[in-house]
């Protein structure tokens, strides 16, 4: 716990048990809890929201890397450019290969 031990701890404690006294110790641990918790839920949205984001950064490269995917693995290919000497636009269903 931030690299204080429990001789520390105790020490801290009697000193803030003479300082503010036992009667307003209670409401100050209260406010103490209190206030952690408010800063724990508050980190957490945080890393919650970084988490999401970089879920989201990951996924986006796959979505750009999708024709190359499906062109790999399941043999699907791009539309092919038009052909400049015929002028004319191969079909969709034409092999990617004019020879086959």
């Amino acid at each position: 716990m931030f690299g204080i031990g429990t001789p520390e701890l105790i020490v801290i404690l009697i000193v803030a048990l003479l300082v503010i006294g036992p009667k307003r110790l209670p409401d100050l641990a209260k406010s103490i809890g209190k206030g952690l918790q408010e800063f724990k839920r508050a980190t957490d949205g945080v890393t919650d929201t970084l988490k999401d984001t970089l879920r989201e950064d990951e996924e986006k490269p796959e979505e750009k890397g999708a024709g190359l995917k499906d062109s790999l693995l399941y043999g699907k290919s791009d539309p092919e450019p038009p052909d400049e000497k015929a002028g004319t636009v191969p079909p969709d269903d034409a092999p990617a290969d004019p020879k086959t």
